[in-house]
């Protein structure tokens, strides 16, 4: 099965700093290189990702980082999203959000470690329940 997939940035952090091979979010990433998981981005979203992948607090080499945006830029689906008028908690999330609503008649889903910044609906989902959505 393939699938669409916003990945929020803190299940891209989880992953780079996990030191288990097996952790759900090194498991997204792993779909996403190998192409079961198609990324869904927007250019808002890229920024975000290369600012706080760029953290010194990380130590994130630029290699991986510039591997990891390539990678999401060459697979992915670059989307211009509408404005939602959604007031989300915390609001730096909207753009995660409108991406994937713009996506939502190809099933996209939006992939975040924090579900409770986003309103509750079922394409919002935590790494494993995505990975679970994947092996049905």
């Amino acid at each position: 099965m393939i699938c669409y997939a916003v990945i929020d940035t803190n299940v891209i952090v989880s992953a780079l700093l996990s030191s288990k091979d097996d952790s759900a979010t090194v498991r997204i990433l792993e779909h996403l290189i190998h192409g079961t998981i198609i990324p869904v981005y927007s250019n808002a979203i890229t920024k975000e990702y290369r600012e706080v992948l760029s953290r010194k607090k990380f130590g994130f080499s630029g290699e991986t980082i510039e591997y990891l945006l390539s990678a999401i830029e060459k697979y992915g689906i670059l989307v211009d999203p509408s404005p939602s008028g959604v007031t989300l908690p915390d609001m730096k999330d909207l753009p995660f959000y409108e991406v994937v609503l713009e996506k939502r008649d190809e099933d996209a889903y939006l992939v975040t470690g924090n579900k409770k910044h986003f309103p509750q609906k079922p394409f919002i989902v935590t790494p494993r329940e995505l990975l679970d959505i994947l092996c049905q």
